[in-house]
């Protein structure tokens, strides 16, 4: 029987890992374990450099959908599955080391970044917090369009009824990258604010996120 001649060690990603750790493998070596085989005659690091390349890098890969990937010529619903399962828990732990404490406009739009950041239409959400500015919960209340949420105030507060919070944070992104708020977003904050004060709760602030800039309600003294 002919031999089956062995990968080289560059096509192995797995026995890297294991000799050098996770944190010295290219983001190819890293895709190719999770995509463990390849397709039509390709390897799966192969496979792995040609998403890289088709989706412009990881935070491609990590922005579309999973009909996205699945059209990807040698990717199926199981790979795909595993890539999006993959870069969600990634999200969720770098939400986990956020600081529990929210102290400055700063600090809260570093808590709800990567919850937005590689969003394509607005999203709302609400930080409720207790007494000593600790969150207790993040909540994403309502999903919009490329350029607005519409949104009650009973649904934004909900979760802080529900949370016995005694101050909020109102959060959402503008996939424009503008940070300036629209008349809506200034008539929405004035409405959240009015039942806040019914209910006894204080709203600390309000953050636009937008790419790498944000808007602080508070920093503007609108809130």
């Amino acid at each position: 029987m002919e031999k089956i001649k062995e990968l080289p060690a560059e096509d192995r990603p797995r026995e890297k890992l294991l000799k050098v750790g996770a944190e010295n493998l290219t983001d190819g070596e890293l895709l190719a374990i999770l995509l463990r085989t390849g397709t039509n005659g390709k390897s799966a690091l192969t496979l792995a450099r040609e998403l890289l390349k088709e989706f412009k890098g990881l935070k491609g890969i990590a922005e579309v959908s999973l009909r996205e990937l699945t059209s990807f010529k040698g990717l199926g619903l199981a790979k795909a599955i595993t890539l999006a399962a993959a870069f969600e828990l990634g999200r969720r732990a770098k939400r986990s080391e956020s600081p529990k404490r929210v102290r400055s406009p700063q600090e809260a739009f570093n808590l709800i970044r990567p919850i937005v950041e590689t969003l394509k239409v607005e999203e709302l959400g609400v930080i409720t917090l207790n007494s000593k500015g600790e969150v207790i919960g993040i909540h994403r209340v309502a999903r919009g369009g490329a350029n607005r949420v519409s949104v009650r105030a009973k649904e934004i507060l909900r979760p802080a009824v529900k949370d016995l919070a005694e101050g909020i944070i109102l959060f959402h992104n503008h996939p424009s990258e503008n940070p300036e708020p629209s008349p809506e977003d200034l008539k929405l904050t004035r409405q959240v604010k009015e039942a806040c004060t019914i209910l006894g709760i204080e709203l600390l602030d309000h953050i636009i996120a937008a790419g790498e800039e944000f808007f602080s309600f508070k920093g503007e003294g609108l809130v």
